[in-house]
């Protein structure tokens, strides 16, 4: 037991995370809370965490997620304090986005802020994540009336880096219509082809998995390491044998049907929605956008999956009513195996997002041959191709309605996104790497 994890919000792509860490590298344990009441995990954790973990002089490294006052915790436990503390950002407090004109809690970014002081690795899911946090640290401090510290984006920066989330990958061909197993063929071929050319003459991969507009935050090391570092598992990649944690419980209506039944003139567009039922989402755009679809005589099949939380907002339950027999899946599906179904049998996967720092749930959609409809900010840039991002609503709608009107156009199109970088197989090598540490004489 040498690697200590502490999740103080143990759900959604937190757990995953934690999950694939625990089983796929030797000699981690974990401790954790339930995914709940997330701002006060985020005041109060560290206090819990400082009972819960029992003193053990096996540790060398403190995993944890931002979720948690790492500061505190280190104050209130100086044992972890002398461990190797690596810092993991899921997402970040200085740019997420509150509701209406709700005053931003200072006290969340602050926490983040002291606990990237403390820790010796600061790991963010991607370079939009970095800079965006990064560059925001000097406009955030000037909230403090006086007497503000200084330098404090060049001292985290110094310890900062991009380590994509793992995503685990499954083998859906047992799921995939006849269509997608032969693009997906095509397109494993050529993601294999392309990571194989960029191992051969050692230069690091600029193929669409990372668009021309990424951030500038990702160093050409970093790119190089998340394709290359695990080269004699690619075969690993293009089998794509593992299984991920996201998923749940399949609510079909009475008027779905077999995808198969049908052939692709005739089977109206299947559209998927596959996120957290919150408002940073924006659920909003969304719903109003199928509902235009809907107005117009547009035929479409509506599955709208996710987790909801404690506050759902109040468009859900009346979307549900409006869109009626449009709607084939509702909620959240616990099987793992129904949800990548419905991923599977789906044509197009949209994200109305107005935060989002990776994305796990639209790159598993991509994965089950899902044509991705994306906004051309945030995270998505730094991904997808610039085919797949639209600008406005109105240029959202405007490709969904030439897709309602001849689905097959999404259906065969050859889907350009490369997913193995993303992929455990690829990324092992470097959280290996960050849960290992020297050995210290004062352990």
């Amino acid at each position: 037991m040498s690697k200590l994890l502490i999740e103080a919000f143990y759900g959604g792509s937190h757990k995953q995370l934690m999950d694939v860490l625990k089983e796929e590298i030797e000699g981690c344990v974990l401790y954790s809370l339930p995914a709940k009441k997330w701002h006060w995990r985020a005041r109060t954790a560290a206090l819990y965490f400082m009972q819960a973990v029992p003193p053990s002089d096996t540790y060398r490294v403190l995993f944890t997620s931002s979720v948690l006052n790492l500061a505190e915790l280190v104050a209130l436990r100086t044992d972890l304090g002398k461990l190797k503390k690596v810092l993991y950002f899921h997402e970040n407090q200085l740019i997420y986005p509150v509701r209406k004109s709700q005053e931003r809690d200072f006290q969340y970014g602050y926490n983040q802020i002291l606990s990237c002081l403390v820790a010796d690795t600061v790991v963010f899911n991607s370079a939009f994540n970095m800079e965006s946090f990064l560059t925001s640290i000097g406009k955030f401090l000037k909230m403090i009336p006086d007497h503000r510290p200084k330098d404090l984006e060049r001292i985290i920066r110094s310890k900062s880096q991009v380590v994509y989330f793992p995503v685990m990958f499954p083998d859906v061909s047992r799921f995939l219509p006849e269509q997608k197993r032969v693009s997906q063929r095509a397109t494993s071929d050529k993601s294999l082809g392309s990571l194989a050319h960029s191992i051969e003459s050692e230069v690091p991969s600029q193929n669409d998995a990372v668009a021309p507009s990424a951030p500038s935050g990702l160093s050409d090391q970093q790119i190089e390491g998340n394709v290359v570092q695990k080269s004699e598992e690619l075969i690993n990649i293009k089998a794509s044998l593992s299984e991920d944690s996201s998923g749940g419980d399949q609510h079909v209506m009475p008027n779905s049907s077999p995808a198969s039944l049908c052939n692709d003139s005739q089977r109206p567009l299947h559209i998927v929605w596959p996120h957290r039922w919150e408002h940073d989402k924006d659920p909003e755009t969304f719903f109003k956008i199928m509902m235009k679809l809907k107005e117009q005589e547009l035929p479409f099949h509506l599955s709208v999956l996710g987790e909801t939380f404690t506050d759902v907002p109040e468009i859900f339950s009346q979307a549900r009513i409006s869109l009626g027999s449009a709607v084939l899946h509702w909620g959240f599906l616990p099987s793992k195996d129904d949800y990548y179904q419905v991923l599977c049998e789906a044509d197009v996967v949209i994200s109305t997002a107005k935060h989002e720092f990776f994305g796990v749930a639209m790159l598993e959609a991509v994965h089950c041959g899902c044509f991705p409809l994306c906004p051309k900010s945030l995270v998505y840039p730094e991904l997808f191709p610039v085919e797949y991002l639209y600008s406005t609503p109105e240029q959202l709608l405007k490709k969904l309605q030439n897709f309602c009107k001849r689905p097959d156009t999404a259906r065969r199109r050859r889907i350009q996104v490369e997913t193995a970088p993303y992929s455990w197989a690829a990324l092992n090598g470097e959280f290996t790497s960050l849960l290992t540490a020297e050995p210290r004489k004062d352990l």
